[in-house]
């Protein structure tokens, strides 16, 4: 496994090992010891998978309390993932991070707690699968606006995304957000 970091070095690309020969693949998509060795040291608590067409954006979501780390994968499609600095200690504070993942490339991306994270589908549909290092916690969840004029993401864009309710209603300007200390 090769870690990388991304121009915000606490979100680290994971290029995994792959072993593949006539019958397809192999690939660890975790083991604790070998991750905690590229500074990946996290207990993993919680495992979800998601499925958008193509042109879904999803994000930008974090959680203020049990803020969660997560590692990130594409296992169908193409993504372009994001990464946004809400640690107001941070050298990299209000600074976004994006990459494509895809299932072709097998990549994964580490975002540690203290950052928002959204991905637009370039190619789809796709389906996404991030391990957790906190659980999903309902009432300390939030939203900031994938358009935010502050932190100008430069999403991919082909069109008008698809977004659901919550990301193109209920979002927060970057200003007004909820951050880390």
């Amino acid at each position: 496994m090769k870690t990388t970091p991304t121009k915000i070095p606490d979100v680290l690309l994971v290029e995994p090992r792959v072993v593949a020969d006539n019958r397809g693949f192999f690939m660890e998509t975790w083991h604790r010891a070998r991750f905690a060795a590229a500074g990946i040291d996290f207990e993993l608590v919680q495992d979800n998978h998601s499925r958008s067409v193509q042109g879904t954006l999803r994000g930008l979501h974090y959680q203020i309390r049990q803020p969660q780390g997560k590692l990130v994968r594409a296992t169908a499609g193409e993504i372009f993932d994001v990464a946004v600095d809400l640690r107001k200690s941070s050298p990299t504070f209000g600074r976004w991070v994006g990459t494509y993942l895809s299932a072709d490339d097998k990549r994964m991306l580490w975002i540690p707690p203290g950052f928002a994270h959204g991905f637009y589908v370039t190619g789809g549909p796709a389906e996404v699968q991030y391990k957790c290092s906190d659980l999903y916690s309902a009432e300390h969840e939030r939203c900031i606006r994938w358009d935010d004029s502050q932190l100008k993401i430069e999403w991919p864009l082909e069109g008008e995304p698809i977004l659901s309710d919550r990301d193109r209603l209920g979002g927060e300007p970057f200003a007004r957000a909820d951050c880390f200390p």
